[in-house]
Order: C-alpha cells, then sequence, then structure tokens
C-alpha cells in the first residue's frame, strides 16, 4: 500500500509541476528538456545496474518516432493545464486508457466486456461534460480552444500507451530497460534540437523545474510496479487513477484557488467511474 501511496503522489506532483511552470509562465520546451534530462540519467542507471544495453535497430526507430510522441504529449498537456485546468486536464490524461482499448478491439480483435462497453460510454459523456464546463465559463471560441487540448492530450497519451503495447506483442522484452532509455533520450534530444533551432534563451530557474518534474516522471513507473508486486491490479490501477484525480484537483485548490464549476465536478466524477469501469 505504501508503494501505491508513492506512485499516486508522484504522478500528482507531476501535474501540480506542470501547472506551476505555467503559473510561472516557463519556457515548456526549456521545462521539458530538463525533465528528459533527469528521465534519461536515471534510465541509464537502470542499464548499467541490469547488466547492460539489449536493442534491435527496429526498436530504435519505434523509440525516435515515440521520443517526438512523448515530448509533444507533454507540451499538450501543460498546455491542456494552462488552458483547461489542472483537475480537468488530469482527468483528460487518465481517460486516455479508452484509446489502447479501441486500437486492441480493432487490430487485435479482442472482445470488448460489458464494463468496457460501460466505460467507452461514461467516457463519450466525460467528454461532453468537459464541453459544458469550459462553455458554461469562457466564450465559445475560448471553450472550443481549451476543450481541443483537452481532447487531443487524451488522443495523445493514449496512443503512447498503446505504442508500449505494440512494444510488449513485437519486441523481445529483453529490450524494454533499453527502449525506455532511448525513448527519454531521443525526446531529450528532440526539445534540445527546438531550444536551438529556436534559440530560446536558457533560464536556470525554468530547467530546474524541470530536472525536479524528471523525478515524479521517473519514480511514478516503478513505485506502481512494486504496488503491483504486493496488491492485484483490479485495486492498484482504479485507485491509482482515482487517488491522482482527486490529489491533484485538491492541491490545484490550495496552491492556486483553482475552482470547478458544477459541470466540471460531474465530469470528474463521470471520468472516475470511467475509470473505475475500464480497468475492471
Amino acid at each position: 500500500m505504501v508503494f501505491l501511496v508513492l506512485a499516486i503522489i508522484c504522478s500528482s506532483s507531476l501535474a501540480l509541476l506542470l501547472k506551476y511552470g505555467s503559473v510561472r509562465k516557463t519556457n515548456i520546451i526549456l521545462l521539458i528538456n530538463g525533465n528528459y534530462l533527469t528521465a534519461s540519467v536515471f534510465a541509464l542507471g537502470l542499464i548499467i545496474y541490469k547488466g547492460g544495453f539489449h536493442f534491435s535497430w527496429s526498436a530504435v526507430l519505434f523509440a525516435v518516432f515515440l521520443g517526438i510522441i512523448f515530448a509533444e504529449t507533454f507540451v499538450i498537456y501543460s498546455k491542456a493545464i494552462s488552458f483547461a485546468g489542472t483537475a480537468l486536464a488530469t482527468v483528460s490524461a487518465r481517460l486516455s486508457i479508452i484509446i489502447p482499448v479501441i486500437f486492441s478491439i480493432i487490430l487485435f480483435d479482442e472482445k470488448p466486456s460489458q464494463n468496457i462497453i460501460i466505460g467507452f460510454v461514461l467516457v463519450l459523456l466525460t467528454l461532453y461534460l468537459f464541453y459544458l464546463s469550459l462553455k458554461n465559463h469562457d466564450s465559445i471560441a475560448d471553450s472550443v480552444k481549451k476543450y481541443f487540448y483537452l481532447f487531443l492530450l487524451l488522443i495523445g497519451i493514449g496512443v503512447v500507451d498503446f505504442s508500449m503495447k505494440i512494444f510488449e506483442r513485437t519486441f523481445d522484452i529483453a529490450e524494454k530497460e533499453t527502449f525506455v532509455f532511448m525513448i527519454f533520450f531521443f525526446a531529450f534530444l528532440y526539445t534540445l534540437t527546438r531550444i536551438l533551432s529556436a534559440k530560446i534563451k536558457y533560464d536556470k530557474q525554468t530547467y530546474m523545474i524541470g530536472l525536479v518534474l524528471g523525478l515524479p516522471n521517473v519514480l511514478t513507473i516503478h513505485f506502481l510496479l512494486a504496488a503491483l508486486l504486493t496488491l492485484p491490479a483490479i485495486i492498484v490501477f482504479p485507485v491509482q487513477n482515482i487517488g491522482v484525480i482527486l490529489l491533484t484537483a485538491i492541491g490545484a485548490y490550495i496552491f492556486w484557488k483553482e475552482k470547478i464549476n458544477l459541470f466540471g465536478k460531474i465530469a470528474i466524477a463521470v471520468g472516475i467511474a470511467a475509470i473505475v469501469f475500464l480497468k475492471l
């Protein structure tokens, strides 16, 4: 249970650090570059600890693609938090589990259970409630822009999750640690290239936030895996997702007085229900 709590805290701090960066109006590319530098160092340390590199060139190419997707999804996550609020962005990120489910049904001919069908319907309802929440708070033009980032975030993280499933089905499991390192490293190189090409000015405070951001980004995965060794997945995944949503919403309210209107609160409740059904 301790590892599950730590996974929730780390995952929540990730969103809250992005919110902090947004409030400080930091350059998101510089921040993300620092994040992936930390993540790369940790992943490299794990490879060395486990005895060296294992990779195929096809895995390298796949990692290059995913490194770019990882980095751009982080940008979208930051913008979604900035535009639509931390709580709604976190719910959208967690609802992304529906994307691997849909792709698995289409590409791998997996049969959806009754719970998945109910969860899918609840996801659609949550997306509609997102729109009502934003429309009730902003002009139509602003609400569409914010909704777009929430939807794009759901798709982006969902594609990342499904790509990891493709890796598990296609590549040798012995390559996994090296593959994860390459994703982080190529994301670092990609954002570094953007920094240099755009001549983005180095800011020490922003980069330090990015370096710190990399810690919960990496530790979340390890704490989650440790929790799965002592608790059943049917408990770990729903509790982790619900815990992250609630802790993030509470943290955003305490630190920045970020309020959620009625439609937003209903969206969070329905989104939590959707996650429970999709994870059962």
